[in-house]
């Protein structure tokens, strides 16, 4: 499929099928979702290999723990570039051509890492870890493609099956660590640079699944099936189509519940390990409180997506800030050296982030049309990424001059602003309009 058909949505000989068969559509969709999940593990292992000694590898070049901070700046500048990048790319080309455009340019910071550590470069190293963050952005925006032919009842389950088989490649990467070391040793490379060859293999791997076998391309043929009912006058998708762009207050309601929840959960996650370490915990039972945190951020997302589809988008969003409210309380309040109240508090965290992730997904994909939904996906997903950023940033210095206590009644207050937001934007009455269509 060549760019030419890409950008026509009035090719009516490949599409006449898809518009004339519902069948047709479901099967598309359940291919789809095959090949986002496939892609997601992939992603998954080449994102958690390389940013697990990403910093770790910075020390060893430069002998000194002042730059170990830099790596994971770099690495999320990247990601935020490159998520404004892939969802204009797939506005305009399609799902395929932006999503496997990511992975790639990701797989190739990968292998720039890996030169990088031959040559003892550091300069190198920084640019290529920019670069890296480019599969970071892909492996979250991939989420979004399961969601183009899915019905409204649907997307919110199809988000969640995407973040699901991420968590597959995301527990085996740091678990390859030890293995791709001693690998990388074996060929004359340094050994921390041995998960960065993983990195490259399973980025360039989901792009090459997505590039090849993600067609034809969701996003394109839900937008042209779309364009050709409103020649055809249409009036019911005409009136549904003109009705979704005018609704901002969806759009930053969705964009709202993502980012506040990325930036409350990345917060007082960054934290909890320093916290954990002036009360006597050791690196051990820091492992076990973060492990069941990932764990409460991705496991039950199957679930999650059908509540969200089923109880709706503002109910699971308000889920999640009382989630988030209750995670804060325990962990501010909860005596510090109980193992029990840490793990309740931060699987409790990673829960209100999982419903707000996803809640907030399907509220921005029902609040967008197809003429503009990937590039607001990709530019939400920046600030989501750069929200990241700054919870991780700012928590430190909340900590250095007040406590950490205080950051988690912080975090669980901020997350209550998502109530007034939820509740503004009205967001049941869009997604009875969405149903309606």
């Amino acid at each position: 499929m060549g760019h030419k058909e890409i950008n026509s949505g009035d090719n009516e000989s490949w599409l006449q099928p898809y518009i004339d068969s519902p069948e047709k559509q479901k099967q598309l969709y359940k291919k789809t979702l095959i090949i986002v999940i496939m892609s997601q593990i992939f992603g998954g292992a080449g994102l958690a290999a390389g940013i697990t000694v990403g910093a770790l590898l910075a020390q060893e070049m430069l002998g000194t723990d002042s730059v170990t901070g830099v790596p994971t700046a770099l690495f999320t500048l990247g990601s935020a570039g490159a998520a404004l990048l892939v969802g204009r790319l797939s506005q305009r080309y399609g799902r395929r051509f932006g999503l496997s455009a990511g992975f790639l340019t990701g797989g190739i910071g990968a292998i720039g890492v890996i030169i990088s550590a031959l040559m003892s470069s550091i300069v190198l190293l920084f640019i290529s870890l920019f670069i890296y963050g480019a599969g970071s952005a892909t492996n979250l925006q991939a989420r979004y493609a399961g969601t183009d032919l899915a019905k409204s009842n649907q997307r919110a389950k199809a988000v969640s099956m995407a973040m699901v088989s991420t968590t597959f490649g995301a527990v085996a990467g740091p678990n390859l660590v030890e293995v791709m070391g001693d690998f990388s040793k074996f060929l004359g490379i340094p050994a921390l640079a041995g998960p960065f060859i993983l990195a490259a293999a399973a980025y360039i791997l989901a792009g090459l699944v997505l590039l090849f076998y993600l067609r034809p391309d969701p996003l394109l043929v839900t937008k042209a099936i779309s364009n050709l009912k409103n020649k055809a006058g249409n009036r019911q998708s005409e009136q549904s189509i003109e009705l979704l762009p005018k609704n901002k207050r969806g759009i930053f309601a969705g964009a709202s519940v993502m980012i506040l929840t990325q930036f409350v959960m990345t917060a007082i996650m960054t934290m909890t390990p320093i916290h954990m370490g002036h009360h006597g915990h050791d690196l051990q039972a820091v492992g076990l409180v973060i492990g069941f945190h990932v764990g409460a951020m991705y496991f039950p997302s199957l679930i999650t997506g059908s509540l969200v589809d089923r109880v709706g988008r503002a109910f699971m969003a308000v889920t999640s800030a009382i989630t988030l409210l209750a995670s804060g309380a325990l962990a501010a309040f909860g005596p510090a050296d109980s193992m029990t109240v840490l793990i309740g508090a931060l699987v409790l965290l990673g829960l209100g982030w999982n419903f707000g992730l996803i809640s907030g997904t399907a509220i921005l994909v029902d609040s967008t049309s197809f003429d503009n939904r990937a590039k607001t996906q990709g530019t939400v997903d920046v600030w989501i990424a750069l929200s990241g950023a700054l919870g991780g940033g700012i928590s430190g210095l909340i900590v250095a001059n007040s406590s950490y206590a205080i950051l988690s009644i912080a975090g669980a207050l901020l997350s209550l602003l998502l109530i007034p937001i939820i509740i503004w934007a009205d967001i049941n009455k869009q997604q009875k309009l969405e149903e309606a269509s």
